[in-house]
């Protein structure tokens, strides 16, 4: 008997082997592209100093030592997502959010149609703070049987959750693991474009709220409107149970866990907001300074930052602070705090250590000095389009220094780069947590890809406007 071989299948590799790939050909590329260089200011290019300069190509100790040297120039940031991811870990464990939502849910049992605004924008707020979409699969349960005892369907239940979420990523105000590291590798403060991205963010969830409410009254009304009519059995099998099945008490320990979680997301807002330099606002300032200079406490407090100058430091012992004194209200002994701190931060861990495997690519480009002359090609390119035009254009991933060419701030280019790969989450096919909620509610994933085209195309068109106006007003 002849036995055949399979064939292997194709497997994308990882993150990791995919930013080492691409670092060993960027090191190629030193050696084909010429060398040169830019006058800088203030850390941005200036245009028309660009010179070529002597080649420096990176050889294979250069790569091999590049992912090392860019956790040195990533600490800051890849400290900051280990603590969030432990803070995280605490909070999660006190169930304190699932809780908190299936409250909100069953006060209102009997007026879903409020439901839909009020569950879409407390999933946003999780996604414009700390990227919110995992957690996400366990709200499902819980929103779904009241929204099919409502007369709505099972897709409205999975675009409240998910949707809401979504564009809070778009409109990601202060989430770390978009606007904060691309505004760390743009070399910029996550204050910078704050007011912008507030803008983009209510954009973005009023459109979505819309959307949903207009799908959810339409199947309410007439039934036979639901994508999913035809499968509505298989659909809806897995949440015929009584919503009160395995949800969680929302007590008070739990209600004070997440005021304290929600407070210092409150505090990081107003602390990483730079008032004085950019807005001439200089309150927290003058208040730091009388404190600071009583006598015997301002020694006691020691060397502390004003609102208005927080940076990843600051950030990093804030949540910090909020991970412990979350774990002993809800009543964790030490070592659970610490246990559960570690289990956080281990289940963050690939994000944290991407980042300076990632940073290591810009550390090749650079002392290859071939960075600027890509630059320099760019900017040649771009000589013929204006600066509004340009945060439009620059939704598709782009260097943030090309924006530096034409009087655009990188905080532009930042937002539209997060807002793009949010965006293409929305239809996805390989995107884990769209497929999750697919699966658990049984929608062929082709039907949600026509119904949710409209939507996904809106939002493009909001976040082009957003960042054109913002680029020219702001």
């Amino acid at each position: 008997m002849i036995q055949t071989k399979q064939k292997r299948k194709f497997k994308m590799p990882t993150s990791f082997t995919t930013i080492i790939i691409l670092t060993a050909i960027v090191a190629v590329l030193t050696f084909l592209i010429p060398a040169g260089q830019y006058e800088y200011v203030d850390g941005m290019p200036v245009s028309g100093t660009y010179q070529v300069m002597e080649s420096n190509p990176q050889g294979l100790w250069d790569i091999l030592h590049a992912p090392v040297a860019g956790f040195k120039g990533a600490i800051d940031i890849v400290l900051f997502v280990l603590v969030l991811g432990g803070c995280l870990g605490i909070l999660f464990e006190t169930k304190a959010i699932d809780a908190a939502l299936s409250k909100v849910v069953t006060k209102l049992k009997g007026k879903e149609k409020i439901l839909i605004p009020i569950v879409m924008s407390i999933c946003s707020i999780g996604g414009t703070t700390y990227g919110m979409a995992e957690e996400t699969i366990a709200f499902y349960p819980i929103l779904i049987p009241v929204l099919l005892a409502a007369g709505y369907d099972v897709v409205t239940g999975v675009m409240v959750v998910f949707l809401g979420a979504g564009v809070g990523i778009v409109g990601g105000i202060i989430n770390p693991f978009s606007v904060g590291i691309g505004s760390n590798l743009a070399g910029i403060s996550l204050g910078d474009g704050i007011v912008a991205r507030v803008i983009l963010y209510l954009a973005c969830l009023t459109f979505a709220i819309f959307f949903v409410m207009h799908y959810a009254e339409k199947v309410r009304k007439d039934p036979t409107k639901s994508i999913v009519y035809d499968i509505r059995e298989v659909t809806n099998a897995p949440f015929q149970k009584n919503l009160g099945d395995d949800v969680p008490e929302f007590t008070k320990k739990r209600k004070q866990a997440i005021t304290i979680f929600g407070l210092m997301f409150l505090l990081m807002i107003i602390a990483i907001i730079p008032w004085g330099s950019k807005f001439d606002i200089h309150i927290f300032e003058n208040i730091h300074a009388s404190i600071m200079n009583i006598p015997v406490l301002g020694s006691i407090l020691g060397h502390t930052v004003p609102l208005g100058d927080w940076f990843f430091t600051e950030m990093t012992m804030l949540f910090l602070i909020g991970a412990v004194l979350i774990g002993r209200i809800y009543g964790f002994h030490e070592k659970k705090i610490v246990d559960l701190f570690i289990y956080g931060a281990k289940d963050i861990l690939s994000v944290a250590l991407i980042l300076g495997v990632a940073k290591g690519l810009s550390i090749i480009m650079t002392d290859g000095l071939i960075i600027d002359t890509i630059l320099h090609q760019g900017e040649i390119l771009l000589s013929n389009i204006t600066g509004v035009v340009f945060p439009a254009i620059a939704y598709i991933p782009i260097l943030a220094p090309l924006g530096d060419f034409l009087s655009v701030g990188r905080e532009f280019v930042v937002m539209a780069c997060q807002a793009g790969s949010e965006t293409m989450n929305f239809i996805s096919p390989t995107q884990a947590v769209l497929i999750g909620a697919l699966t658990l509610a049984n929608i062929p994933y082709e039907r949600w890809l026509k119904h949710i085209l409209p939507f996904f195309f809106g939002i493009i068109l909001i976040t082009c406007v957003v960042l054109t106006l913002g680029c020219t007003f702001l």
